[in-house]
C-alpha cells in the first residue's frame, strides 16, 4: 500500500521545471481543459434547448426562465476572486475536484425540481459556482504548462465549446424527445462528473529557474573578468620582479664589503618603498574583495527576489494587481468588451426575420457563427505562436476587437440573407479569437505575467461579471424603447469601441508612460545619479592622492640612481 501511495505521489504530484515544458503532462492538461470547456461552457450554451419545456411545464414566461442562464453566468464570473483564493489555498487539483462535483450535483438535482424557483438555486448557484471553481483553475494551470506554444494550445482546447454546440446539443436534443427533459438533465449531471477526473489529472507546475553557480567567474560580465584576469597578471609580475631584485640583492650582499652592504640596504628600501605605495592605493586583494563583495551583493538581491516572490505566491489574492495601470485597463477591457458578446447570438434570429429573412433560414445563422468561431480559434492560434507575432500579442488581439466593432456596426446596416450571412461569419470568426485569448492574456508579460495570472484572472473576471449581468437587460431594454433590434447591436459596437480603446493604452501603461508610474522610476534614476557623482568624487579624491605621492616617488627614483651609482664605483 504504501508502495503505490509512493507511485501516486510521483505521478500526481508536483512537477518541478527550469521553464515551461511546451509540452510534456501539458498535453494531458490540455485535453483535460478540452472536456472542461465541453461540460461548462458548452453545456451552458445548449441550455436553451430545455427553455421551450421549461416554460410549458412550469407555465412561465421567456423572460424568467432565461433567468436561469443569466444567474449561472453571474454567478460563474463574479466569484472569480473566490476561485482565485480557494486555488492559491488549497490547489488546482482540490478546487477542480469540488467544482465538477459541485455541477454534477446540481445539475442532477436540478431534474427534481418542482418550480423555477429551485432552479435557480439548483442550477443558477450551485452549478454556477462549480463552473467558476472549475474552468478558471484550468485555463491557469494550462497558460503554465505552455510558453511560445500556448496561444495555440489554449485556442485548440478551447474548441470543446464549439465541439458541444455541435456534437451535444443535437444529440441531447433527441435524448430529450425521447426520455423527457427531467431525464435527460440527469443523464447531463452524470457525464459532468468527468470534470472530477480532469481536476485528479491537473498536475500542479513549480516553474524554479536554475540555480547559479557560487563561483565569483559566474557573476562577472566577460569585460569584468579579462580586467580581474589582467589585474592579477600584472599583480604576479611586480611580486616577481620584487623578488628577483630582493634575491639579487641578498647574493650580492654576501660577496660584499660592510660599506657595500650599507649602500645595499638603501637600495633595498627604495626599492620596496614604491611597491608599498603601489599597494596603499590599490592592494592585490581589493579587486578579489570587491568580487567578493559583489557576489554577496547579487546573492542577497537574488535571495530577497525569491522571497518576494515566494511571498507574492503566498497571499490568497493578490490585491497589488489594483496598483497597476496595466491591469486596470486590460480589466476596463474585458468589462466593455463583455457587452459586445451576448446580442449576436440572442437577437440574430429576430433580427433577421425583423429583416423579411425566413425563420428556417434565420437559424442557419447560429450555425455560421459557430463554425466561424472555430476556425478564428485555430487562426488567432496559429498567429499568436509565429515569430513575429509573439511579443506583439496585444496589438493582434487590438485589431480583432476594432474589426469586431465595425462587424457590429455592419449588423445595422444590411437587409438581406446573404449580407447578415457575412455579418455573422465575421462575428464568429473574431468571437472565437477573443473568446481563447483574453483570458490566457493575463499572462503575458506586458499585462501582469504567468507568476501572478491565478489571483489576476479571477479579478478580471468578477470585473466582467456585471457586464454580463447588465448587458442582456441593456439590449432588451433598447430593443423595447426603439421597436428595433438593431439597437441592441449599437450598445455593443460601443461597448466594443471603448474595450478597443482601454485595450490600447494597456502597452503604454506598462512601459510606465502614466504619471502614477514614472514618479517611482523618476526617484530611481535621481538615486542612480547622485550614487554617481558620489562615486565621481571619490574617484576625483583618490587621482589626487595619487598625484600627491608621484612626486616622492620621482624623488625616490633620483635617490635609488644614486645609490646604483656608488655601488657600481665601489665594486669598480
Amino acid at each position: 500500500m504504501a508502495l503505490c501511495r509512493a507511485k501516486v505521489t510521483r505521478f500526481l504530484g508536483a512537477k518541478q521545471y527550469s521553464e515551461a515544458p511546451d509540452g510534456g503532462w501539458g498535453w494531458v492538461i490540455a485535453v483535460a481543459f478540452f472536456l472542461v470547456e465541453i461540460f461548462t461552457y458548452g453545456i451552458i450554451k445548449t441550455f436553451g434547448i430545455f427553455l421551450q419545456d421549461m416554460m410549458e411545464e412550469f407555465n412561465e414566461t421567456n423572460s424568467r426562465v432565461s433567468w436561469i442562464i443569466s444567474i449561472c453566468v453571474f454567478i460563474m464570473t463574479f466569484n472569480g476572486p473566490l476561485s482565485s483564493v480557494m486555488t492559491n489555498r488549497f490547489g488546482f487539483q482540490f478546487v477542480v475536484m469540488i467544482g465538477g462535483l459541485l455541477i454534477s450535483t446540481g445539475t442532477i438535482a436540478t431534474s427534481f425540481t418542482s418550480s423555477l424557483n429551485q432552479i435557480y438555486i439548483t442550477y443558477g448557484l450551485v452549478a454556477g459556482l462549480g463552473y467558476c471553481l472549475t474552468f478558471l483553475p484550468t485555463v491557469t494551470i494550462l497558460s503554465k504548462y505552455f510558453s511560445c506554444r500556448r496561444s495555440l494550445v489554449t485556442a485548440l482546447a478551447s474548441t470543446g465549446e464549439s465541439f458541444a454546440m455541435f456534437a451535444l446539443a443535437p444529440a441531447f436534443s433527441v435524448l430529450r424527445d425521447k426520455i423527457g427533459w427531467r431525464h435527460t438533465m440527469a443523464v447531463i449531471g452524470t457525464l459532468q462528473s468527468i470534470i472530477i477526473i480532469c481536476g485528479v489529472l491537473l498536475r500542479p507546475i513549480i516553474i524554479k529557474p536554475r540555480a547559479t553557480q557560487s563561483t565569483e567567474t559566474d557573476t562577472f560580465s566577460p569585460k569584468e573578468l579579462e580586467a580581474l584576469k589582467t589585474q592579477e597578471n600584472i599583480d604576479s609580475l611586480v611580486l616577481e620582479n620584487f623578488e628577483t631584485k630582493k634575491n639579487g640583492i641578498q647574493s650580492l650582499r654576501q660577496t660584499s664589503t660592510p660599506e657595500e652592504n650599507t649602500l645595499l640596504d638603501k637600495e633595498a628600501k627604495l626599492e620596496m618603498a614604491p611597491s608599498c605605495l603601489e599597494e596603499s592605493k590599490e592592494p592585490a586583494t581589493e579587486k578579489h574583495n570587491k568580487g567578493e563583495e559583489k557576489l554577496m551583493d547579487k546573492e542577497e538581491g537574488r535571495k530577497s527576489g525569491d522571497t518576494n516572490l515566494s511571498s507574492a505566491n503566498s497571499r490568497l489574492l493578490d490585491f497589488s494587481l489594483l496598483k497597476e495601470s496595466s491591469f486596470i485597463l486590460y480589466s476596463l477591457f474585458g468589462l466593455f468588451a463583455t457587452l459586445g458578446f451576448f446580442a449576436p447570438s440572442l437577437y440574430i434570429i429576430e433580427l433577421s426575420v425583423s429583416r423579411g429573412v425566413e425563420r428556417e433560414r434565420a437559424t442557419y445563422m447560429l450555425s455560421i457563427m459557430a463554425v466561424a468561431d472555430i476556425l478564428g480559434r485555430f487562426s488567432i492560434g496559429w498567429v499568436l505562436s509565429r515569430e513575429v507575432f509573439r511579443t506583439r500579442k496585444l496589438l493582434v488581439l487590438l485589431v480583432c476587437v476594432v474589426m469586431m466593432t465595425v462587424d457590429l456596426v455592419g449588423f445595422t446596416l444590411v437587409t438581406e440573407f446573404h449580407g447578415l450571412a457575412v455579418c455573422c461569419g465575421l462575428y464568429g470568426f473574431f468571437m472565437g479569437t477573443l473568446a481563447c485569448t483574453h483570458i490566457p492574456m493575463l499572462a503575458e508579460d506586458e499585462v501582469v505575467g504567468v507568476e501572478r495570472m491565478s489571483s489576476a484572472a479571477g479579478v478580471y473576471v468578477f470585473i466582467q461579471s456585471f457586464a454580463g449581468l447588465g448587458g442582456p437587460p441593456l439590449g432588451g431594454l433598447l430593443v423595447d424603447l426603439t421597436e428595433n433590434y438593431g439597437a441592441a447591436f449599437y450598445s455593443c459596437a460601443v461597448g466594443m469601441g471603448l474595450g478597443a480603446v482601454f485595450l490600447g493604452l494597456v502597452r503604454l501603461a506598462k512601459k510606465g508612460l502614466p504619471c502614477r508610474r514614472r514618479s517611482p522610476n523618476r526617484s530611481a534614476v535621481e538615486h542612480e545619479r547622485n550614487l554617481g557623482h558620489k562615486e565621481e568624487s571619490g574617484e576625483e579624491k583618490l587621482d589626487k592622492r595619487t598625484h600627491n605621492y608621484s612626486e616622492p616617488e620621482d624623488k625616490q627614483d633620483i635617490s635609488q640612481e644614486g645609490a646604483t651609482r656608488e655601488i657600481k664605483e665601489v665594486t669598480a
